[in-house]
């Protein structure tokens, strides 16, 4: 039975990736899009909680601002960014596994043994969205709660820190978001069955694009932040 599942799961995905590989740029665009509103709504979501957070008198080192950057930073950047992706990659195998494997076994069994896989599919999702909230509850509040900081040390607006730091934390986040707007589209037309294909393309696209970031992050914005002293 389990083997079976696994066999159909593979074949979906092989076929999936082949019939995108004809228009890469077509399946790409709505993620994207999506990513980019998700990304974007995080943003506003950060720089309203930098508003209404009093600044923390505690002084942040920054690399390359007012400490010296090296390759540990970036790596440590890599790290971080690196969880949230495998949390968003998570999501679409938990999609995948719980919209397309479980009712697929649930169908070649009976009695208990298939109330239980048609009830844990359902489960699985609710929590995938749960958790997905929280992480970007999470993120607002203690990346607003930084952000009102370091714009207190430096001496500028959370509006002027943000737009300074956009070159590199847009792509950064648009990056990590792609397999949760691949999750999301897929949930609403219900192609559960192309999670796993999603899960592959997502994030191969976003890794690059997280090492380029990151450089940016690391050795190009505190530049950025230099000058909003000047």
């Amino acid at each position: 039975m389990n083997d079976l599942v696994l066999v159909q799961g593979m074949r979906d995905t092989k076929l999936a990736l082949a019939r995108w590989n004809v228009e890469p740029a077509a399946v790409l665009r709505p993620w994207l899009g999506l990513s980019v509103l998700i990304s974007l709504g995080l943003l506003f979501a950060i720089y309203a909680v930098a508003k209404l957070t009093p600044a923390d008198p505690t002084l942040y080192l920054i690399p390359g601002y007012n400490d010296e950057a090296d390759i540990a930073d970036y790596g440590h950047v890599l790290f971080r960014n690196s969880l949230v992706l495998a949390l968003h990659a998570l999501a679409c195998v938990a999609g995948f596994i719980a919209g397309s494997s479980l009712p697929l076994s649930a169908s070649h069994r009976s009695g208990i043994s298939r109330w239980v896989h048609e009830k844990a599919g359902p489960l699985a999702i609710g929590f995938v969205v749960c958790a997905t909230l929280f992480s970007l509850a999470t993120q607002a509040f203690v990346i607003g709660g930084g952000t009102a900081s370091i714009a207190g040390q430096i001496g500028t607006s959370p509006g002027m820190l943000l737009l300074a730091l956009l070159p590199h934390a847009l792509p950064e986040l648009v990056a990590l978001f792609l397999p949760l707007a691949a999750w999301m589209i897929a949930s609403r037309r219900g192609d559960w069955h192309e999670l796993l294909a999603a899960t592959v393309v997502t994030v191969g696209v976003a890794i690059p694009v997280l090492l380029a970031a990151a450089a940016v992050e690391v050795w190009v914005s505190p530049n950025l932040l230099l000058a909003l002293e000047s």
